[in-house]
């Protein structure tokens, strides 16, 4: 079945590699596991779904094993929207980590160390928070899935990106600080998108998990090695940085695998992100290529259609890569941290002596 076309751009696939038209299965290795995760907003990124809808989402990722959900707040909303959706998914959810966005530069640091403190406990340690930093949207040429010029995130300049990394500070260290909410679980992992250059300091000094956007696994390669090197640098264990390659996808191209030698296309998703079309085989067969290459340490989607997306990926590429070993059927613990295997990080050192927790 070959995959469909995408018009040229910066994203397109003219660099993407030929798959085989069958996975390997090799031994599940303990040293190179898969992260998997997923967006519940739907392609407006906004947390306008009825709260029944969230949970199904949720416990639809949760049945399939992934690490974690992420939910981002529509332009315009408040800073902190994110965090009142994810509460009732926690008390719905046993095992799935949630991942709220947060508008960096916007909102007051203790204020989101509280919120962030309050669903790690409503969730018994299963919170994160992701830091977005928006950009200014400029046009881009029509895409042929509508036809018609859209708006797109474009570069975000290096200030906002070091005000991001300022409220990130600030909030571990009201965290860490004497006087500060202090997880009882331990401090919760925070996201940063690390695909555009500027960003690649504050993730390499505060992300556990990063995102890239990008078309090109080789691209993705260098810009992991870029960031473990980084954050070494920065006097942290450069094995405790998860990079997660991020894609909207679009899984109703069909439930059969790609014909023998034919190219995986990956294009624009409009939004500033990188799209991928085709069927659950299909995007089974990149996440296997991506991850056995070293591109990435796994995947963070963005459903076009969440639930019927989701659904597809979750029973068909994610039980596919269950099959073939390479990725668990079940969650290894009970924390989003113990998902990615992170250890509890230590205090800030500028937060005093450590207390116990």
């Amino acid at each position: 079945m070959p995959a469909p076309s995408h018009p040229s751009s910066p994203l397109s696939s003219s660099t993407a590699p030929a798959l085989s038209s069958a996975l390997p299965a090799p031994a599940y290795r303990p040293g190179r596991t898969l992260h998997l995760a997923a967006a519940i907003e739907g392609p407006a990124r906004g947390y306008g779904r009825q709260p029944a809808e969230h949970i199904e989402l949720a416990r639809m990722a949760e049945g399939g094993a992934l690490d974690f959900v992420t939910l981002e707040v529509p332009p315009g909303g408040g800073p902190l929207d994110a965090f009142e959706p994810l509460a009732r998914v926690a008390a719905a959810t046993d095992r799935i980590g949630l991942v709220a966005a947060v508008t960096g530069a916007e909102a007051d640091p203790v204020l989101v160390a509280a919120a962030v403190t309050a669903l790690d406990e409503a969730s018994r340690g299963r919170a994160g928070w992701a830091v977005r930093v928006p950009g200014a949207r400029a046009w881009v040429p029509a895409q042929r899935r509508t036809g018609r010029r859209v708006r797109q995130p474009g570069p975000r300049a290096e200030a906002q990106w070091r005000a991001a990394e300022a409220a990130a500070e600030a909030v571990v260290l009201a965290w860490d600080g004497e006087r500060g909410a202090r997880p009882p679980h331990g401090r919760p992992v925070t996201v940063l998108d690390a695909t555009e250059p500027a960003a690649r300091t504050a993730v390499a000094r505060h992300a556990d998990i990063a995102f890239v956007r990008t078309a090109d696994p080789e691209h993705a390669r260098r810009i992991r090695a870029e960031l473990r090197q980084a954050a070494a640098g920065a006097g942290r264990d450069p094995d405790r940085l998860r990079v997660l390659a991020e894609l909207s996808v679009d899984l109703c191209g069909g439930e059969l695998g790609p014909e023998p030698g034919a190219r995986i296309a990956l294009g624009p998703d409009g939004s500033g992100g990188v799209l991928f079309g085709g069927g659950p085989v299909d995007l089974a067969e990149l996440i296997a290529d991506w991850q056995r290459s070293g591109a990435a340490d796994g995947f963070h989607i963005r459903p076009l259609r969440p639930r019927g997306d989701l659904e597809r990926f979750v029973n068909g590429t994610t039980a596919l890569l269950q099959h073939r070993g390479l990725f668990r059927s079940f969650h290894p613990g009970a924390t989003l941290r113990e998902h990615l295997a992170l250890h509890r990080p230590p205090a800030s050192p500028q937060a005093g002596p450590p207390t116990a927790r």
